[in-house]
C-alpha cells in the first residue's frame, strides 16, 4: 500500500481539474495575446479562471496576476514593491525562502518569532519604530512546515498604526486549502498563492493586489497581465488553477472537518504508540488542519524517512527544496527548537484525498520503523 502524506509539498491534481485542462492541451492552440477567434477563446478561458481566483481572495479580477507559482508570486511582491517604492522590506524568520531570500538580498530586515513560529508583535513594533523606510512587510498566513497560523489582522493593524504608508504582503500558499483567504487578507495589499497546494497543477500561481498597489515588473517583454508580468500565459495551467480555486471555495469546510479528524487520529495514535513522541506545536496553537508535525526522540529523520519510503509511506522532514536534500529547518531554529530535537522531526501532511485506510497504515508502519531504528542504535 502507498500512503501519501506530503500534501504540503504538493497535492494530487483533482480529476475535475484535469478534465478542465485537457481541451486546452489538445484542442485550443490559440495564443491569448492574439486577435483572431482562437486567441479570443484562450483569453476568455483565462478571464474565467481569473474570476474564480479573484473570488477566492475577495479581489477584483483585474488585480489578479497569473504567475508560474508561489515562488514567483512572492518574488514579484517583494521585488516589485521595492522597485516601485524603494525603501526596505521586512519579513519574519520563519518565512518560505521565496520571501526570505529576496528580503535578505535587498538588505531588508528579518524579524524574530515566538516559540510557536508566529510573529513576535512586540519585536515587530520595535522594528517599525526604529526604521522610517520600511515600504513592505511580508508575513505568511500559515507556515509551510508546522501549519501555524499568524494573526494577519493584528499584524496589519500594527503596521498601519506605526507606518501607514507600508504595503503588507502575505504568502497564503499553505493557507488556501484551509482558511477563508478573503477574511484573512482583507487588510493586506498583496496575496500570493499557488495551485498545486489545493488540487491544481504545478506551475500555476497568482499574485493578487489591492487597488492602488504599484509594482515594478520583474519579467519584462510583451506586456501581458496588464504589463505587470510579461510572457505568454500558460492557458491549460491557468484554467486548472481557476477550477481548483472554484472547487476549494465550495468544499473547504467539508475537507477541513474530514482532515482535522484524520490528522488528530494520526497524531494521537503515534504519540500513544511511540514513546518520546511529541507535537512540535501544542494543540492550542492555531494551525491548519493538514499538518501533523511531530518530533521523535533519539531518531534521525533522514533514516526514518528512508524506512518509511521503503514501506510506501511518503512524508518529509521540512519544506521541499530543489535538491530533495534534508537540511536543518530554519523554521524550527527560529522557534528555538534545539538541533537534536529538530533532527527527529517529521512533517506528515494530509489533504483532500487522504483516507482512513492511509492513516491506519501509517499508524502501523511508523511505529515499526521507529522501533527498528532504535533497536539498531542499541
Amino acid at each position: 500500500m502507498e500512503t501519501y502524506l506530503d500534501h504540503a509539498a504538493s497535492t494530487p491534481v483533482r480529476q475535475e481539474v484535469i478534465q478542465a485542462m485537457l481541451p486546452w492541451l489538445s484542442d485550443h492552440p490559440g495564443n491569448p495575446s492574439g486577435s483572431h477567434r482562437l486567441a479570443r477563446e484562450a483569453r476568455r478561458a483565462i478571464d474565467d479562471a481569473r474570476d474564480h481566483v479573484a473570488s477566492l481572495v475577495g479581489a477584483e479580477p483585474g488585480n489578479v496576476i497569473f504567475t508560474s507559482g508561489g515562488t514567483e508570486s512572492d518574488n514579484l511582491a517583494i521585488d516589485g514593491v521595492l522597485g516601485a517604492k524603494g525603501g526596505q522590506a521586512l519579513c519574519s524568520a520563519t518565512e518560505h525562502p521565496a520571501v526570505l531570500e529576496p528580503v535578505r538580498e535587498s538588505g531588508g530586515i528579518v524579524a524574530p518569532t515566538d516559540d510557536t513560529g508566529r510573529v513576535d508583535l512586540e519585536s515587530l513594533a520595535n522594528i517599525l519604530d526604529s526604521f522610517n523606510d520600511i515600504s513592505l512587510v511580508s508575513i505568511m498566513t500559515a507556515n509551510n512546515e508546522t501549519g501555524v497560523i499568524n494573526n494577519i489582522d493584528r499584524i496589519a493593524d500594527l503596521v498601519l498604526e506605526k507606518t501607514p504608508e507600508t504595503m503588507i504582503h502575505t504568502d497564503a500558499v499553505q493557507a488556501t486549502s484551509w482558511l477563508d483567504i478573503t477574511g484573512f487578507s482583507k487588510k493586506v495589499h498583496l496575496v500570493s498563492l499557488t495551485g498545486h497546494k489545493f488540487g491544481g497543477p504545478k506551475g500555476a500561481g497568482a499574485l493578487i493586489l489591492k487597488d492602488g498597489v504599484n509594482l515594478s515588473p520583474v519579467i519584462r517583454g510583451g506586456g501581458q497581465e496588464r504589463e505587470r508580468r510579461s510572457g505568454t500565459q500558460n492557458v491549460p495551467a491557468i484554467v486548472g488553477l481557476g477550477e481548483a480555486a472554484r472547487l476549494i471555495q465550495v468544499e473547504r469546510l467539508d475537507i477541513n472537518e474530514k482532515v482535522t479528524k484524520l490528522r488528530d487520529k494520526l497524531e494521537n495514535g503515534l504519540i500513544e504508540k511511540i514513546s518520546g513522541t511529541s507535537r512540535t506545536l501544542s494543540q492550542k496553537t492555531p494551525r491548519t488542519p493538514g499538518i501533523a508535525h511531530l518530533c521523535f526522540k533519539n531518531i534521525e529523520n533522514e533514516a526514518l524517512l528512508f524506512l518509511l519510503e521503503n514501506e510506501g509511506v511518503y512524508a518529509s522532514a521540512a519544506s521541499s527544496c530543489a535538491s530533495g536534500a534534508q537540511e536543518a529547518s530554519h523554521v524550527l531554529q527560529a522557534m528555538g527548537v534545539d538541533l537534536k530535537t529538530a533532527g527527529g522531526s517529521i512533517r506528515f501532511s494530509l489533504g483532500q484525498t487522504t483516507t482512513e485506510e492511509e492513516i491506519e497504515y501509517a499508524l502501523t508502519v511508523v511505529p515499526n520503523s521507529v522501533e527498528q531504528l532504535r533497536e539498531f542504535k542499541k
